[in-house]
């Protein structure tokens, strides 16, 4: 039995390819890197720390979770020559001692994602777990988890906080519509928005006792496009006590979690206030915005964008698509530094945004990519979202992936896109210049002449632009086709029944 050329191929023993390391330790020569190394296995109700051996009576030591408890764990550490500390996130649980031990005590504390401490030998138990994180840390097999800068965090801890209550405000939206409807008072069917100028005059007023359904359409502004008799027939509702006491309740928290993120404005901008300023606004103003920004209630309602032009030294709002909120939302959960990504694609890959390539033994075997929830891939994902109506080079460009690979793979590939653009930003000061939806076309078309050519030799033929054809070339082209018809026996198009 003859075998083909291609299976034979197969069969024989392939060569071994040099793996690269990307920075994994050598087994073979495994030492010591941190001997002053503690672990500490976090809990809700106390805390289990262990130090080397020969350093104390007992090694191991359970600590409260009171903070005179986590000091006094900080005063063992230090008696005991500690100088570096690895603990897993378990939850919140880990935000009070790192905060103590890093900020009071000194120790170089470092986060550890469970799956790298997970796989410990024998029966699972708390002593067990912090000496199996302390040997690991020893030995240098845990890698840090990224945490920004200190002062980079108490604006990303307000920054959180605020999409929280904008989602609750949110929330809170919903249910007045519900309320509405129950009701049968179509007030959001006859206005954009139910919270706006308009809106708002319409629901104190019905709140205030007013049932007239002319007087409160009145009440619109000169820039609503319904009709007064239209907004007084969607206001003709059922009202009902138990609806409209309901609706006061939730009108009243909503204007609460409004007054809220009117706070949280504030302390977001004193806290932007301290950061190091790399480029001075006043010797260096920015430039005037191609469009004017667009705002809503939900933009913070001081300049974001002279405050980001400060600390980072370049515009960012320069880029299609990221606006005010998306720029601050991965500033503070990436920070200013990008010295932990040696390059854009280690960026990328721990915002979960890489290719999706998964390559064993040179063949590829999913192109899907890794599960990770990052708050900043969020939002360049939903930024990501609406080049589709933009005008500019990413815009032609997500378009053009749309078509070829489908929305969700599109999305995806414009929100790394967007991501490598930030990176660039903040690590090489290089500022963003659209060039335009027409030079992505000029370039795409430019590109496809050059395969098409590249084809066209290899088959012995040739590819002429229309465009550069002259009169001999166009009777060339004729005589060209009607020899290639007679020679084939095709019946010319005209004469076809």
């Amino acid at each position: 039995m003859s075998l083909s050329k291609k299976t034979r191929k197969n069969c024989l023993p392939r060569k071994k390819r040099p793996q690269p390391q990307n920075g994994a330790p050598d087994f073979e020569t495994l030492t010591l890197k941190n001997q002053n190394a503690a672990g500490i296995d976090l809990g809700s109700k106390s805390h289990f720390v262990a130090v080397p051996s020969g350093r104390d009576k007992e090694n191991v030591r359970e600590f409260g979770c009171y903070s005179a408890n986590l000091r006094e764990m900080g005063e063992w550490l230090r008696s005991c020559g500690i100088d570096t500390v690895a603990m897993e996130s378990t939850g919140v649980y880990w935000v009070p001692v790192f905060e103590i031990l890093e900020g009071e005590f000194g120790f170089h504390v470092i986060l550890v994602s469970p799956r790298y401490a997970k796989n410990i030998p024998g029966k699972k138990s708390d002593v067990k777990d912090c000496q199996w994180i302390r040997t690991l840390h020893s030995y240098g097999l845990l890698p840090a988890s990224f945490r920004p800068a200190d002062e980079i965090c108490q604006v990303r801890k307000h920054w959180r906080h605020r999409a929280r209550l904008v989602e609750d405000a949110s929330q809170q939206v919903l249910r007045m519509q519900k309320e509405l409807e129950q009701m049968n008072v179509h007030l959001h069917k006859v206005v954009s928005d139910i919270t706006g100028e308009t809106g708002m005059k319409i629901l104190k007023a019905i709140l205030a006792g007013e049932r007239d359904p002319v007087k409160l359409a009145q009440l619109k502004n000169y820039r609503v496009k319904k009709i007064t008799d239209e907004i007084a027939l969607s206001l003709s509702g059922n009202y009902r006590p138990e609806h409209v006491e309901t609706l006061r309740d939730v009108l009243d928290t909503y204007e609460h979690l409004q007054r809220q993120i009117a706070r949280v404005n504030a302390r977001v901008e004193e806290a932007l206030k301290p950061l190091h300023m790399r480029i001075d606004p006043e010797q260096k103003p920015l430039p005037k915005p191609k469009s004017k920004p667009s705002r809503n209630r939900n933009t913070p309602n001081f300049d974001v964008r002279t405050e980001i032009y400060r600390i980072t030294g370049v515009d960012l709002t320069a880029v299609p698509s990221l606006s005010h909120g998306t720029i601050l939302t991965v500033v503070t959960e990436c920070g200013l530094n990008m010295s932990p990504w040696a390059t854009e694609n280690h960026f990328t890959s721990w915002m979960g945004l890489p290719p999706g390539l998964h390559k064993t033994g040179g063949k590829t075997q999913r192109r899907r990519g890794p599960k990770i929830i990052n708050r900043a891939a969020t939002a360049l994902r939903v930024a990501a979202m609406s080049l589709e109506k933009s005008d500019s080079y990413l815009g032609a460009q997500y378009r053009r992936l749309k078509g070829r690979l489908g929305p969700q793979k599109a999305i995806r590939a414009m929100a790394r896109k967007l991501a490598i653009i930030i990176y660039r930003a903040l690590k090489y000061h290089q500022q963003y210049e659209d060039r335009g939806a027409d030079y992505y076309q000029m370039r795409f078309r430019e590109k496809a002449t050059k395969f098409l050519k590249s084809k066209a030799q290899k088959l012995g033929l040739q590819v002429i632009d229309p465009a550069n054809m002259t009169e001999r070339d166009l009777e060339d082209l004729v005589v060209a086709v009607a020899k290639a018809r007679e020679a084939a026996n095709v019946t010319p198009a005209a004469t076809r029944p």
